[in-house]
């Protein structure tokens, strides 16, 4: 299989998310009903953004050409992913990497996220079926010529110790911030709120704390929220709500909330589901030169860095801790 028939290949698999068919819908609910934080609304989100930024047949082209893939791969290496669950179809850039790069992938999809990975495989299957040569699944990974693998810190160590004899990446916990200055619009809070709340927050793009400069007036951004207050429907974030509620009761700590987050005074980057962090500053040069070379930062949100509400809308070359996959593959 050359790259052009990769890339219709790929356009195709994006033009079927986009479609109302029968056996995606079936396979959407069903990711919903074996994960409760994959809501509908969060399925759709993802498989739309993937669809319209990674799979349009432009895009894919020109994404090629930047990395020079030469028609045909002549000496593909098998590449095997390890993918997070944290939301809908999260390692599906590491497939889709390793597939326009004419590499063979063994997948070890997340429990919690199999469903949507194996349903659109399938279907690449079923319009060409040397795909099957290219894309197989496995419980274990084994006998891989390279390795990309996506967990928790605590996971990383061990992925760097079994994996450290072949080419790898290996990545940690991430998380996000917004940069306020206190002169958002109403527009760019509504926006900012997007970044906070979709996915419940599980996302390493997502917004997990607020610097904001001293004095700030924190009524205009909790009203924007509130646009989100019917998460709290949903019962598993609910009772993270709850509890963290408990939590800085018990603790006296002070709490602002609108009643589908709280907001509280934290140097700590990452916060749990329902709450967000936030620090005061009076020297904006100086959290922006910390925030730079923090390796636990994943995305920047804010003037004059990533436009608000577009934390969870990756381009394709928006690479997860900032490592260029493709030039990866590509030095295989």
């Amino acid at each position: 299989m050359n790259l052009q028939q990769r890339i219709v290949l790929l356009n195709r698999l994006g033009e079927y998310i986009l479609q109302d068919n029968d056996n995606w819908q079936a396979a959407k609910q069903k990711a919903n009903f074996q994960n409760s934080w994959f809501t509908p609304e969060f399925i759709d989100l993802a498989t739309r953004n993937i669809a319209l930024a990674f799979l349009q047949k432009d895009k894919l082209t020109g994404w090629a050409q930047q990395y020079n893939l030469p028609t045909e791969n002549t000496a593909p290496k098998n590449v095997g992913i390890i993918m997070a669950g944290n939301i809908p179809l999260v390692g599906f850039h590491d497939f889709l990497c390793v597939f326009i790069t004419g590499h063979r992938q063994t997948i070890k999809p997340s429990s919690k996220d199999d469903v949507l990975i194996k349903h659109l495989v399938q279907q690449l299957h079923e319009w060409d079926e040397s795909t099957r040569q290219l894309v197989t699944f496995a419980e274990m990974l084994k006998g891989c010529d390279a390795y990309i693998a996506t967990g928790s810190n605590n996971s990383a160590r061990y992925f760097d110790y079994y994996f450290s004899k072949y080419p790898h990446i290996i990545r940690r916990n991430r998380t996000s911030v917004a940069l306020l200055t206190g002169e958002e619009t109403p527009g760019d809070l509504d926006k900012l709120a997007d970044d906070v709340y979709q996915y419940f927050g599980l996302g390493c793009r997502n917004v997990t704390k607020l610097y904001v400069p001293e004095q700030y007036d924190f009524v205009a951004l909790i009203n924007a929220f509130k646009k989100y207050d019917y998460l709290a429907d949903q019962h598993k974030y609910k009772h993270n709500y709850d509890y963290m509620l408990a939590v800085l009761i018990l603790n006296k700590q002070f709490y602002m909330s609108n009643q589908s987050i709280l907001l509280a005074e934290s140097k700590e980057l990452f916060s749990p589901i329902s709450q967000l962090n936030y620090e005061f500053y009076n020297n904006a040069a100086a959290v922006k030169a910390s925030l730079t070379d923090n390796a636990d930062v994943q995305c920047i949100v804010g003037k004059n860095h990533l436009d608000f509400g577009q934390a969870q809308h990756p381009s394709l070359t928006d690479y997860a801790d900032g490592v260029d996959v493709m030039k990866f593959l590509r030095e295989l």
